[in-house]
């Protein structure tokens, strides 16, 4: 195979991903110019790409000239959560966390630059909950678990307050993403010390005094400890002695 051909096949796949996120991000099944819109790419690119898609069954036609994800995506879906080895080291702590009376735990990753997508989500006990669920992609500069992912993102931020929480390994958020809601987050780490993604407790604002988070603050730095070793990774030591206390 030829280094053009080779970057042809490339680029074609590029293009069906973006595309499958468009219809991904979109809550409602998209036409070609949507679609077009979403992704930057001609119309006719989309057509030769969407055929391909529909044969495969990655997506499927709906109201004649709309275009939204098929079920070969959700047999994807299903198969990853069968065999991802993250749910199932990650949910029985998340579990234990609820046991343990505290508000909704949730892990999240680093999507794109301006994005986090919740991996994992678990509801709390309480009768009021945010309104957060597994596989909801939000702003990465707003909540705490936004926060951390950015201060773990690379060399010391020169934000000061990123700063502060790459030091204190503890981020907290009452109401900037959502003003009835607050969240705590702590960052989990893996092999080589790498950031994995963050743990976070999220609620009513109400539900997040500064009692309740001195509360549940070592429980969830315990977690994160704990998952992070399970990992293969490491937690700082100078947050260690919060977690023994």
């Amino acid at each position: 195979m030829s280094d053009k051909t080779e970057q042809r096949g490339v680029a074609a796949v590029d293009r069906a991903l973006a595309i499958l996120a468009a219809l991904e991000q979109s809550t409602v099944p998209r036409n070609l110019s949507e679609i077009a819109r979403a992704t930057g790419l001609y119309k006719s690119t989309i057509l030769r790409i969407l055929e391909s898609l529909l044969d495969a069954g990655y997506i499927m036609r709906v109201e004649e000239s709309k275009y939204a994800l098929g079920p070969m995506i959700m047999q994807l879906g299903l198969a990853y959560e069968r065999s991802n080895p993250l749910r199932h080291i990650i949910m029985p702590v998340m579990e234990r966390l609820v046991d343990q009376g505290t508000e909704s735990p949730s892990f999240h990753i680093r999507q794109t630059a301006d994005e986090r997508l919740c991996l994992f989500r678990l509801d709390s006990r309480h009768s009021t909950l945010d309104r957060v669920q597994a596989g909801d992609r939000l702003p990465i500069r707003r909540g705490a678990a936004g926060k951390v992912l950015l201060a773990f993102s690379g060399d010391l931020p020169d934000d000061p307050s990123l700063r502060q929480i790459h030091d204190e390994c503890f981020a907290i958020s009452l109401g900037e993403r959502d003003k009835f809601c607050a969240g705590i987050a702590v960052p989990v780490f893996s092999s080589g010390d790498s950031l994995m993604g963050a743990l976070s407790l999220s609620g009513p604002k109400e539900r997040f005094s500064p009692e309740d988070v001195a509360r549940m603050k070592q429980p969830l730095l315990t977690a994160a400890r704990e998952l992070s070793e399970a990992l293969g990774g490491a937690y700082p030591k100078s947050t260690l002695s919060e977690t023994l206390t």
